[in-house]
């Protein structure tokens, strides 16, 4: 058999642990194979340790570099710039950039932020503790194993105690601080499915019940014709801060749901947008960061808090940002 391997495909990367001989490691990162389908993969020269074809099932070590080239694979590119921002035993803050999915998609189902997390930790078997848009940047919480993810999940509420984020918006709200407190559905006749709606706590024609969404708005700096604004979440709602905004009269720069009733979102669907469309939206996606997360990890009566922040916006917020300080 030739001894060739594929130039073109997806190549999966992980970071290896533990001692673990070539094909367990391998079948665990990528668990869609037999031992024998990693052997042909072998045969060719599509996995590598530490950068070199290895074609016998050796025994790695901690420390390892591992990659297998998936030729009939394509995902989406995106930002897999991650990085640690706190971590304890159980825990760990992560940021998220831009437009990388936290789970999988239709379009990716290795370049997420918990693929990449796993494949590049010792924490093989972490969970998310929660969520955040695809296109929102920031902070998000992971349990390192199965057994903390257990724990932490049945005391979610307690263990976050503060959510806030940042949003840049056209327009310069006439308050300084604002309560909004609403009820937000998705409706039965929306163009959109995913779009949430503000809507009467009676109202009849939504997917599901409304829910009661509050969220603590403040203005942080106004520049030429938009604003920074702190949102921090009293609730946690699907997609709670964009329809807010929105319904409020700001919508945040670069949302394809929330902005230009949504014209882009329902264009893209159909094609890819243009330059002329995102220097209309004024952002390739939507300009919203989790910023600041205060935990409280005591198991006890007592207080032991953190608080985590995240300065490190995307790249599409620096021409918004020139000259403020933050």
């Amino acid at each position: 058999m030739s001894k060739t391997a594929p130039d073109k495909g997806f190549e999966l990367c992980w970071h290896e642990y533990q001692a673990i001989s070539l094909r367990a490691s391998v079948l665990l990162a990528y668990h869609h194979w037999s031992e024998a389908q990693v052997a042909a993969a072998q045969a060719l020269g599509a996995v590598r340790v530490n950068g070199v074809a290895e074609y016998g099932d050796i025994e790695l070590q901690p420390g390892d570099n591992i990659s297998l080239m998936l030729p009939d694979h394509q995902e989406e590119a995106v930002d897999t710039g991650w990085k640690i921002l706190w971590q304890n035993q159980e825990l760990t803050a992560v940021h998220k950039p831009a437009a990388l999915p936290v789970s999988r998609t239709t379009r990716n189902l290795f370049n997420t932020l918990i693929s990449l997390f796993r494949r590049a930790t010792a924490h093989k078997d972490a969970h998310l503790l929660h969520r955040l848009d695809a296109e929102t940047s920031g902070i998000i919480l992971l349990a390192n194993y199965a057994h903390a993810d257990k724990k932490w999940k049945k005391k979610l509420e307690r263990l976050i105690e503060r959510k806030v984020y940042h949003a840049l918006v056209y327009d310069v709200p006439d308050w300084q601080h604002y309560e909004c407190q609403t009820f937000l559905a998705e409706k039965t006749d929306s163009a959109i499915r995913s779009q949430m709606h503000v809507v009467a706590e009676d109202e009849a024609d939504t997917v599901k019940s409304p829910k009661l969404a509050t969220t603590r708005f403040r203005v942080l700096k106004t520049f030429n014709g938009y604003s920074l604004i702190e949102c921090e979440l009293l609730s946690g709602r699907k997609h709670q801060i964009r329809a807010q905004l929105a319904h409020l009269g700001y919508p945040i720069i670069g949302d394809k749901i929330y902005s230009h009733n949504g014209r882009f979102y329902l264009k893209r669907l159909q094609q890819d947008l243009s330059a002329d469309d995102y220097a209309q939206l004024g952002a390739e996606h939507h300009l919203l960061h989790a910023f600041e997360l205060q935990l409280n990890t005591a198991t006890g009566d007592h207080r032991d808090e953190v608080v985590i922040y995240d300065k490190d916006y995307p790249k599409a917020w620096l021409p918004y940002l020139q000259g403020a300080s933050l």
